[in-house]
């Protein structure tokens, strides 16, 4: 799971980073609310954990932004503003979660996998992207109407980067989440060949090469 952090106490932050890191999570932190929110829509994160009281813009702020902003991804906010009506207010702006500072690692780590269960549970099945249709559920790709046959790996490496829509995406994460591998140099030549061969599945126009970052981009065509 990829996990943000936005917590200006850098000294917990890294704490955190660490503690995470050691439980295999790939986290990325912001010591402030307006970085915060440009790495939460400028990344895919499965959780953001969150505190409210940031420098820049606080984390009810960017909350309720990112919610207003169609940003559905899951957010625990850690904090040690906890009482009754803190927990009210975060949770009527749009988080999912709520933990009081101080906390209990092994705590963290449990809400945060809840969430992460939670959002892959509640994402949507069926997705349009122009005249493309993909059914996660049934693992089916149409065009026009029309099956379009795709490997196992095609399918996942597809679905993955219509999860991230908009966003790019580059050859190491795509090795880490699609292959389950993390040497980028030895198997880079793997996801060149498979986005080749998806381009021409689904046609051009639909996968966008940012060569200047050596990653891939699904194009953000509206659903």
């Amino acid at each position: 799971m990829k996990i943000l952090i936005i917590e200006d106490n850098r000294i917990l932050a890294k704490n955190i980073r660490e503690y995470l890191t050691i439980k295999s999570f790939h986290v990325d932190v912001a010591f402030d609310g307006i970085m915060g929110k440009e790495k939460a829509i400028g990344e895919h994160f499965d959780v953001i954990v969150l505190d409210i009281n940031l420098p820049g813009k606080d984390g009810l702020t960017l909350c309720k932004e990112l919610r207003d902003e169609g940003n559905n991804t899951p957010v625990l906010f850690l904090t040690s503003r906890n009482t009754p009506k803190d927990v009210v207010t975060g949770l009527n702006i749009g988080a999912d979660d709520y933990l009081g500072k101080p906390f209990d690692f092994e705590e963290l780590i449990s809400r945060i996998q809840a969430l992460g269960r939670r959002n892959i549970s509640n994402k949507i099945t069926v997705i349009h992207i122009g005249d493309i249709e993909i059914d996660t559920v049934k693992r089916l790709v149409m065009k026009n109407s029309e099956v379009i046959e795709l490997s196992t790996k095609e399918f996942d490496l597809f679905q993955y980067l219509v999860q991230n829509r908009g966003i790019p995406v580059d050859r190491q994460e795509l090795l880490e989440k699609v292959w389950g591998e993390f040497d980028a140099y030895a198997f880079s030549r793997t996801v060149d060949v498979h986005i080749s061969t998806l381009r021409k599945k689904l046609g051009e126009g639909i996968i966008e090469t940012r060569k200047d970052w050596v990653c891939y981009k699904l194009e953000k065509t509206p659903l």
